[in-house]
């Protein structure tokens, strides 16, 4: 199956990216995180996206960075704690663009590398992808069978940047 796969960062793509081609399936990365902040920030897990997109051997596309269309979406979530209703707006949003974008490159599915993290809710994110994609959407929980702990692994192994925040303004402020 030809699966479109939003990716958050390198770590993050290196382990879910390499489970999907061990199970057979065709992966496109696809990079769409209007949420981090600062920019810096932004081109540094950029950079470690495309790196473990070359150390896959898989196509990686680039959506447009729009910080001001994520802040419009949750500057009334501002007070919200990580994981609150804040994530699920950004989840929604990323996840609409990656079906979007499934929709112009012909993709059978879409994913996400999100639930990777031990930090984000499967159980939201794949709630939410249901919601919007329906049976296109594939919902998995990548953290599971050590998925989380090989990310890291290949991360090391790769060199790739490792962020110390989700990449938000709010979560980074938090982070402090």
């Amino acid at each position: 199956m030809k699966i479109l796969l939003h990716i958050c960062c390198g770590v993050c793509a290196a382990g879910v990216a390499r489970t999907l081609t061990e199970e057979g399936h065709q992966v496109i990365g696809f990079f769409y995180n209007p949420n981090i902040h600062p920019e810096e920030e932004y081109h540094k897990r950029l950079d470690a996206a495309r790196r473990a997109a070359q150390e896959l051997a898989i196509p990686l596309v680039v959506a447009c960075y729009d910080p001001d269309r994520w802040l419009k979406e949750t500057e009334y979530l501002e007070h919200e704690p990580e994981g609150g209703d804040r994530c699920s707006v950004c989840f929604r949003l990323r996840l609409e663009t990656t079906l979007a974008y499934l929709k112009e490159c012909g993709a059978d599915a879409f994913s996400t590398t999100l639930t990777v993290s031990p930090h984000k809710s499967a159980k939201t994110v794949n709630r939410i992808g249901t919601e919007i994609g329906g049976t296109k959407f594939l919902g998995r929980d990548f953290k599971k069978k050590e998925g989380f702990t090989r990310a890291i692994s290949l991360a090391r192994q790769w060199g790739l940047y490792q962020q110390s925040y989700c990449g938000c303004i709010y979560s980074m402020r938090q982070a402090k």
